[in-house]
């Protein structure tokens, strides 16, 4: 019954998902269009016929990669009887248990169809109050997070990072460049606890610790962001932790503050001050315009009428070690005992679920 379910259910999601066919169309005419002489003429229309190509692209490729599969499948289901190898037959009904996989990927993907969604992100991840123990928590969501991206074929660079005074990570920022990065990271947003018994506690005694994550878009292109000098305040100091005699010795590292809002940005990762001045510059458009956005979203949620309230300040998750291993989502309820898997990067199933439920 289980086969024969997991058959009609995997036809029927990619008969209503969405046309390939169409899209792949468009995509023709626009990779004629940019064969035209006249077609860098204007840059800015160009980028954006480029930018529409692109995001075509996102769907065309895995989606025809599924349909052709999903062909084959039916194809080899219609011409089996009654006396078929078993084997095959078992091989065959896999394989649809792997487009149905592939498929609810796709339908997360196209959940995200917010303005930013589809851009890189900067993840950055702060120590709460505990000292040592939350600054070693911090180094454990970075190296949870950078093992996801990992599986997520993202790249993750470390733009800002500053140690703990005896161990961890009191501050840490990360650039993850990838399809979709900002969509599926923004899930994250919020606070972390931890409970565990310290390794730093001579007494054995159980810690609570807590760790902030945010998620700021990285905007490309020309942003309508105007940022007056007398707006910020630049300061220059010399960088922390390993990157060679230069690095260590210069005040290479840059922290601007943008005084009406607060916004306090820092680099410290590239080994000139210009180079991490710009990296600040870059962040902190991002900052401003996804701030630009998220008023505008509030105010519309405001006149339509906000289904689901969530506040991103608020705990999402609890990690616990002992005495017992649970890792719990508050937006979802959704948990699991295997805290180790969660620890190696396998946050699929808290983040799909989340945005199954609130994007």
């Amino acid at each position: 019954m289980r086969k024969s379910k997991t058959s009609k259910s995997v036809f029927f999601k990619f008969g209503g998902f969405f046309d390939i066919e169409a899209k792949q169309a468009k995509i023709v005419d626009l990779e004629k269009e940019m064969g035209l002489p006249h077609f860098w003429l204007d840059s800015e229309k160009a980028k954006e016929k480029i930018f529409q190509l692109n995001k075509l692209k996102m769907w065309t490729v895995p989606g025809g990669e599924i349909k052709r599969r999903f062909e084959d499948c039916e194809s080899l289901l219609l011409e089996m009887s009654e006396e078929s190898d078993a084997l095959f037959y078992q091989e065959l009904v896999d394989e649809l248990f792997a487009i149905e996989t592939k498929l609810e990927e796709l339908e997360v993907k196209r959940m995200l169809s917010g303005e930013l969604d589809g851009n890189n992100c900067f993840l950055i991840i702060n120590a709460g109050a505990g000292g040592t123990e939350s600054c070693d928590w911090v180094s454990m969501l970075l190296r949870m997070y950078q093992r996801w991206a990992l599986k997520k074929g993202w790249s993750v660079e470390i733009v800002d990072r500053l140690d703990g005074d005896v161990a961890g990570v009191k501050q840490v920022t990360l650039r993850v460049v990838g399809s979709f990065a900002y969509g599926y990271c923004k899930a994250e947003k919020g606070v972390h606890r931890l409970v565990r018994i310290s390794p730093f506690d001579s007494n054995a005694r159980r810690h609570t610790s807590f760790a902030s994550v945010d998620i700021s878009p990285e905007i490309e292109g020309n942003l309508d962001i105007e940022i007056c000098p007398d707006e910020i305040r630049i300061d220059t100091f010399r960088s922390s932790g390993a990157g060679g005699q230069h690095v260590n010795t210069t005040d290479s590292a840059v922290r601007i503050t943008h005084l009406e809002t607060g916004i306090v940005v820092t680099c410290q990762g590239e080994r000139s001050q210009l180079q991490n001045k710009e990296t600040c510059f870059k962040m902190l458009r991002s900052k401003l315009y996804e701030k630009k956005i998220l008023e505008r979203d509030a105010k519309l949620k405001k006149i339509e009428g906000e289904k689901k309230e969530i506040a991103w300040g608020s705990q999402i998750r609890s990690y616990v070690f002992q005495p017992y291993t649970l890792v719990k989502d508050m937006r979802t309820k959704h948990e699991t005992g295997n805290i180790q898997k969660v620890m190696d990067g396998e946050l699929d199933e808290f983040v799909n679920l989340y945005l199954k439920e609130f994007a």
